[in-house]
């Protein structure tokens, strides 16, 4: 063969070499679903007593709740945002009741409009929760000062 069918060959040759050298030396040795090889998962062996080491903020269980604010969770549980852990509004609770005595509330628009900003994709699961305007609804007040989270249809608190 002539040597400008060689010439490129060689360089696909050599840039698949040089990728697969860099993957050895990038890629930690316990990365991968290891009976499955590198390619199939995200997952490194070699961490897992560091993550097992570390303390879970959230506990993710409205029970848990319900023991001290049984009012709130029954407010909370009939309406629209029966759905939505307590936690994304109330930040985390694994240390409540003891430290922190009392879990911080976001009040803030932000925090409502994650949900509640219109988006005008129809494929979105986010279309058939009501969605406003932040520009002319109300701009620069907290939507607490109008909506109680816990009874999202009532419109005064």
């Amino acid at each position: 063969m002539k040597s400008h069918v060689w010439r490129p060959l060689y360089v696909v040759v050599a840039l698949v070499a040089v990728i697969l050298l860099a993957r050895l030396v990038i890629v930690p040795k316990g990365f991968g679903a290891h009976d499955q090889g590198y390619m199939y998962g995200f997952h490194r062996l070699s961490n897992e007593a560091e993550w097992a080491s570390m303390k879970p903020a959230y506990k993710f269980d409205i029970s848990y709740c319900q023991g001290c604010h049984d009012d709130k969770v029954a407010a909370l549980t009939s309406s629209k945002h029966s759905i939505i852990p307590c936690e994304d509004c109330h930040g985390p609770a694994m240390d409540h009741p003891d430290d922190p005595p009392k879990l911080n509330i976001d009040k803030s628009r932000d925090l409502c409009l994650r949900c509640h900003a219109h988006l005008p994709y129809p494929t979105s699961g986010r279309s058939v929760i009501p969605g406003i305007d932040p520009d002319a609804h109300n701009p620069g007040v907290e939507c607490v000062e109008c909506h109680n989270p816990h009874h999202p249809n009532l419109e005064e608190m």
